[in-house]
């Protein structure tokens, strides 16, 4: 018996692995995180399988469904949005299942912050803008953010910045990231619902984007995005392809 924990993508469920439908498609037992799972992709699951909704549930209660399959010989498909690598509630998991000797995989998936820079049509990293990608939160009802975590911190570089989890609280974001590293000026990108039929878009900068999300009140299911690769042009092209550059065989 092996617990799968799926990264089952951004909202579209054709954005799933193969790898990750494939288990989905044949566990007898499917445990999923909440009401942002697309009903197509759960539709996927056997139809006899059980079939767990994780929304209502605490750690504990999670843990025992695992158990009890495990005790059934069961294995068990775990979706979670986006991939399960970050803001997933992974780790805790894994750390119970590791003291009960219960075995588990992690089948990796589609990011939302790169459905979101699909959506925007955007490369995160361009030469000579920015070569770092910053992904973190803010703290709301969730569990305090680390020392020197803070955004004003994060801001300083001016690399591009990911924000999940934080669309409610952008009229206290902003005053924070012009703390830091960025100015009035510099382009932000909101996508709400990446991926999904009500996928919502919206560019601006920063002295404006609070405005825009407030109007099309977009307060969750959002990443924002920060940095000056949103609005680049006239960057240098990548060494990568370039005529000056030794090609040979990577063997």
């Amino acid at each position: 018996m092996t617990v799968y924990f799926i990264g089952a993508g951004p909202g579209a469920a054709d954005l799933i692995t193969v790898r990750g439908q494939r288990i989905l498609a044949a566990a007898p037992v499917c445990l999923y995180a909440g009401s942002i799972m697309p009903d197509d992709l759960l539709a996927l699951c056997p139809d006899d399988a059980r079939v767990i909704d994780t929304g209502p549930l605490t750690l504990d209660q999670i843990i025992s469904e695992l158990a009890e399959a495990h005790k059934a010989g069961l294995d068990v498909a775990r979706l979670h949005s986006g991939d399960p690598s970050i803001y997933s509630a992974l780790a805790e998991q894994c750390r119970r299942l590791d003291e009960l000797g219960i075995d588990y995989q992690i089948v990796p998936g589609v990011p939302a912050f790169a459905a979101v820079a699909a959506a925007l049509g955007r490369e995160l990293t361009v030469p000579g803008v920015a070569q770092t990608v910053t992904l973190t939160r803010v703290a709301t009802l969730s569990t305090a953010m680390p020392d020197g975590e803070d955004l004003t911190t994060l801001s300083k570089p001016g690399a591009t910045l990911v924000l999940h989890l934080a669309a409610a609280q952008i009229d206290n974001i902003v005053p924070h990231l012009l703390d830091g590293g960025y100015r009035p000026e510099t382009p932000c990108a909101v996508v709400a619902f990446a991926s999904w039929p009500d996928e919502v878009v919206l560019r601006g900068t920063l002295a404006d984007i609070a405005g825009q999300m407030h109007a099309a009140k977009v307060t969750k299911t959002a990443v924002i995005v920060v940095g000056e690769v949103l609005g680049a042009e006239g960057f240098s092209d990548s060494y990568l392809y370039s005529s000056d550059r030794r090609r040979g065989s990577r063997h």
